[in-house]
Order: structure tokens, then sequence, then C-alpha cells
């Protein structure tokens, strides 16, 4: 799994809170000290619990399970969005939709939609229309390709969801402890931890914090998922050996059955070669 030292939290900024009059007092075991009314996060901390944020992640990932990217903020959302896309997994940087996950069946609807104007495209169905309606569906499929293109691929409520700033992400946050998925977030010293089952205190306005922790998720999801494809391959080849073996067996079972249905066949046929005894004078 890859590895960040003090030093590179350090040289990112990752120590850099909030001001002391906006902090939230259950980020407290996570702050170090005060210098001139800034809060500055404890690194140490900070290390210990992006650790245990990327195994859950890998553990999910190698479990086959979807991991939901949550970023909308301005320095964020691109960075977001661009490495999430390497481990092939949905995200949300645009705008979280209320009910995303409260209301999938709806989401899903929508999604659909998407799909169906894409079909009528390719089978020339949009042709026939007027141009005002070819407008129309034109504008309302960008706005659900915009809104909910990146999470087209997922069929079903994911398993954990990762979000970068819990205040700008509170009703993504509501709706995933409603619905008891997993969660792991940045969280600044003006966030609340608890609501958070794996919280990694940091720094969620700095580019370049966000960018180290995504880079340690990432990596930890991807070997994940690489774990799971070996782990798949084993499975295929040990099945692969045991039809071989077990064919091997029948086989060979089958010549058993044969050599003693011939060892049986041998007397009787023995028995009939024999000569016919001599007729009495």
């Amino acid at each position: 799994m890859s590895k960040t030292s003090f030093d590179d939290l350090l040289e990112a900024g990752v120590h850099f809170g909030h001001l002391k009059r906006k902090w939230n007092p259950n980020m407290a075991p996570y702050i170090f000290t005060e210098k001139k009314g800034i809060h500055v996060i404890d690194l140490n901390k900070t290390l210990v619990k992006l650790e245990d944020a990327a195994n859950a992640m890998k553990q999910i990932a190698k479990s086959g399970r979807k991991i939901l990217f949550v970023a909308t903020k301005k320095q964020a959302k691109d960075l977001v969005a661009e490495k999430v896309k390497e481990i092939n997994m949905p995200y949300v940087t645009e705008r979280w939709s209320g009910g995303m996950l409260t209301n999938f069946a709806t989401i899903r609807k929508a999604i659909k939609k998407m799909s169906q104007i894409d079909k009528m495209e390719a089978d020339g169905t949009l042709g026939h229309l007027s141009k005002r309606e070819r407008l129309q569906i034109s504008r309302q499929r960008a706005k659900l390709e915009k809104n909910l293109g990146s999470i087209a691929e997922l069929t079903r409520i994911p398993s954990a969801i990762f979000i970068v700033d819990v205040l700008k992400e509170k009703i993504a946050v509501a709706e995933a402890n409603k619905l008891g998925i997993t969660t792991i977030a940045i969280v600044d010293t003006n966030s609340d931890p608890s609501t958070i089952d794996f919280p990694i205190p940091a720094n969620d306005d700095a580019t370049k914090s966000i960018e180290l922790i995504m880079d340690v998720i990432i990596n930890a999801v991807a070997e994940g998922l690489a774990e799971r494809k070996t782990d798949r391959e084993k499975q295929k080849q040990t099945k692969a050996k045991k039809v071989s073996a077990d064919a091997k067996k029948a086989e060979a079972t089958e010549e058993v059955k044969e050599v003693a249905e011939k060892t049986a066949e041998a007397p009787k046929a023995e028995k009939t070669e024999k000569a016919p005894k001599a007729e009495k004078a």
C-alpha cells in the first residue's frame, strides 16, 4: 500500500486548520496547538487515521463492492474526478442531488431516461421530432449527463462513500448515515468527525493537501482491486485443476471398470471353448 510520511503531510500543508473561533469541539483530539488564531492539526494522528481509512477502502474494493466519491468544492472537483476515473469508481463532483442515496430508485429512473435518449438518437427517432423538441431533449440529456453521468454505472447503493469537506456535503453524510453506509472523509477543524466512520483530520481546502490524501486512498483502492483480480484468477486455476483431476479420476475409474469386466468374461469364454466329453460306446 502507498505510504506517506510526516514530512510529506507537512509539505502539503495538511496541518493547517481553520480559525480558532470556527472550530468544532469534537475535533479537539486531533488538534495539536493554536498559532496566530489558527488551529494546527496533529499530523501524527492524521497518519494513523489515514492508514486506517486506506486499509478500510482496500478491503471494500477487494470484496468487489462500490465506493462513491463525493467532492463538489471548486478546488477538489476536477482533481477527484481525474483520479477516480483511474480506478473506475462512481463519483459526484457537480452537485449532490437530494435523495441520491435515500431515493436511489428515482435516480436510477433518471439514468435510464438518459439511456433512452441515447437510444432514440442512435435509431434515428430524434430525427422525426421538431427542432424545438430535439432542442429540449438535448438540453435534458446534457443536464442529466452533468449531474448523473459519473454514476451511470452505479446499479445499486454503494457500500462506502468518500467525502471531501463534510460540511459542504452534509446532505450526503446524512443520507449515508441514515442507510448505514460506511463513511470515509477528510475532516477539517470546523467539521464534526463523530458523524464519520473513518475520519481523516486534514486541511480540506488546500489542493495539495487533498491531492496527497487522494493519492493514498486511490492507491489503496487500486491495490484492493488488483488483489481481487489475482484471487479470482487463482480460484479459476484451482477450479480448472480440480476439473482436470476429476476428469483423470473418472477416466482411470472407467479403465479399471473395463479391465474388471474383461477379467470377469475370461473364465466364461474358457468354459465355452472346452472340448465336449466323448460319447460312451
